[in-house]
């Protein structure tokens, strides 16, 4: 039976260390995440964490990535303000993928769409199925 998360029960303590020994990360010390819409179901990115960025997580309750080209934690919204509240942390059945459900705030993806996944084949072609809803420049600067 599913048990659904408690508001008492909101992510903001120390990482159980039972969490870590389930999750398989790779050779770097990371594992994939999947960052979806709690109350959508709608995906909406994939990065990477490491047990820093997940600890932070529970620890703030703001998703937390590490950031594979900078080599360091990479705070969701931090430059941006697209910021993603976690609402809850679920992990595969071979504990080497994990799915976080959140509340995203404005857009996902870096190039100002709702999500990353905005480029689908359709009739043998690539195409974007999705506008840009924020001109990246306003997010990040010039």
């Amino acid at each position: 039976m599913a048990v659904p998360m408690t508001d008492k029960q909101k992510y903001r303590t120390a990482v159980p260390d039972k969490l870590n020994a389930q999750i398989k990360y790779d050779a770097e010390g990371l594992v994939p995440a999947i960052a979806q819409q709690h109350d959508t179901g709608e995906v909406l990115m994939m990065a990477w964490m490491n047990r820093e960025s997940i600890a932070e997580t529970f620890r703030t309750g703001h998703v937390v990535y590490w950031s594979r080209s900078r080599q360091s934690l990479w705070r969701k919204g931090e430059s941006s303000g697209q910021t993603q509240e976690l609402k809850d942390f679920r992990f595969d059945c071979d504990g080497d993928t994990l799915l976080l459900m959140v509340d995203q705030t404005g857009v996902a993806c870096h190039t100002g769409r709702r999500n990353c996944f905005y480029r689908a084949i359709r009739d043998g072609d690539v195409c974007e199925i999705a506008d840009v809803l924020v001109d990246p420049k306003d997010l990040y600067g010039a």
